[in-house]
């Protein structure tokens, strides 16, 4: 019982200070629109980076079924449980390593699932890199859901002037500040042939490595000249 009442307090704690983080935040001239991807793309894979992907769920529009893979690990339940306040759908597990076609811990499973999700029309949303692996690179999980639904991976880039980097994870996790600005950047939907070999798949992979990458250097810089 003190466990559950613990989680609660925590995650309403967590839900409100994400809301007032949103609400001070504005985004900056030149921002993309979320809704404009679900208009085109639906059903789509969302994509973020580990340590960049917290504020996600407020760019999910209005009416807007999205269904997000939240890793297995404790550390990660406030997290789902959050997305869940903010109308998330999740399910559990964790994504693919570069080097193996086996993601292992509940990733096979999960990775049904939201290629379920997809056939149903609903959108999804999967970390692209790895936890706890080489940061901002990306997994071989999400480039095999895009694989195996057919549908685009279009990668989200939301990021914020005002930030407290947690130096010591693996990531470099960004913990976005109240009373500042932000933007939101995406990608043109990327595709994966479903007939793709393991050395299409690995060009892939690499691919969305190199366009979330450019895209996150170009959403700090255009913060940076609009400070």
């Amino acid at each position: 019982m003190g466990s559950h009442i613990s989680k609660v307090v925590l995650v309403f704690l967590i839900t409100n200070y994400l809301r007032l983080v949103y609400w001070t935040n504005p985004w900056i001239k030149g921002s993309a629109d979320p809704r404009e991807a679900h208009r085109k793309y639906t059903p789509f894979i969302i994509t973020f980076w580990h340590g960049r992907h917290i504020m996600g769920p407020f760019l999910r529009p209005r009416g807007e079924n999205i269904v997000a893979m939240f890793s297995r690990s404790a550390d990660a339940e406030l997290n789902a449980l959050a997305g869940e306040k903010f109308g998330l759908e999740t399910v559990r597990g964790s994504g693919g390593r570069k080097e193996r076609h086996d993601i292992g811990k509940g990733g096979a499973r999960a990775l049904l699932l939201l290629n379920k999700a997809l056939r149903d029309g609903k959108s999804t949303a999967m970390i692209a890199d790895i936890a706890h692996k080489r940061a901002r690179e990306a997994g071989k999980g999400i480039i095999l859901l895009a694989k195996l639904s057919g549908r685009p991976i279009v990668p989200y880039i939301y990021a914020f002037s005002r930030e407290k980097i947690l130096e010591k994870t693996w990531d470099k996790t960004a913990i976005p500040l109240p009373f500042g600005h932000s933007i939101f950047l995406m990608g043109n939907a990327f595709f994966v042939p479903q007939d793709a070999n393991d050395a299409l798949l690995e060009k892939k992979r690499l691919e969305l490595t190199d366009i979330m990458n450019k895209l996150t250097e170009e959403a700090y810089s255009r913060l940076r000249k609009d400070a």
